[in-house]
């Protein structure tokens, strides 16, 4: 199996980007949150990889982290849940997004993303809840430390319904989780 590739980005139209790797163009597709942290092509460029072989096709998926990678190996693994909809799901939601929607068991918010329905959204809770997801690092942990996953939810929601991307909306929160009376200013 392909778990990373290391090389230069040549080309970038969501959702596909095309990566140089010592004179062999790769073909991937990854989510609007790898999408956002792309440098500009021709700018060197590491990826975590996910390969799915089908009789059909052999599709290439890329990821920024370790993290959103093992959240698509998760969801995956969920009945109904195919490459395609587990992109749109990393394109929606970060992965302390999705995490914060599977604690607070937050279908509502789980069926904004394209292609998610009532159901499907119900059975990604029901089938995650409880399960040990992919683990956290840096900013996300400060996400994690304080205050109620529900308000934490809530204040990230709020910050992307105004134009934040999740990523930066997360080091907000984390940076007040981290300020003494941060749970209390977030109450």
């Amino acid at each position: 199996m392909i778990g990373q590739l290391h090389g230069i980005l040549l080309s970038k139209q969501p959702p596909a980007l095309m990566l140089n790797v010592q004179g062999v163009g790769y073909e991937l597709e990854a989510p609007m949150t790898t999408f956002y942290d792309l440098p500009q092509e021709g700018s060197e460029l590491m990826l975590h990889t996910h390969l799915v072989v089908r009789e059909d096709a052999q599709l290439l998926f890329g990821f920024s982290t370790e993290n959103q990678r093992n959240l698509f190996r998760h969801l995956l693994k969920i009945s109904g849940i195919g490459p395609r909809v587990g992109l749109a799901i990393l394109s929606g939601l970060s992965v302390t997004e999705f995490r914060l929607c599977i604690n607070c068991e937050d279908v509502v918010r789980l069926t904004r993303v394209p292609g998610i329905g009532r159901k499907t959204a119900e059975r990604v809770i029901l089938e995650l809840r409880g399960k040990q997801l992919p683990g956290m690092s840096g900013d996300e942990d400060a996400v994690v430390a304080g205050g109620s996953d529900e308000v934490r939810a809530d204040a990230i929601s709020a910050l992307t319904a105004l134009g934040y991307r999740a990523k930066d909306a997360e080091k907000v929160i984390g940076q007040l989780a981290d300020q003494s009376d941060a749970a209390e200013k977030l109450s």
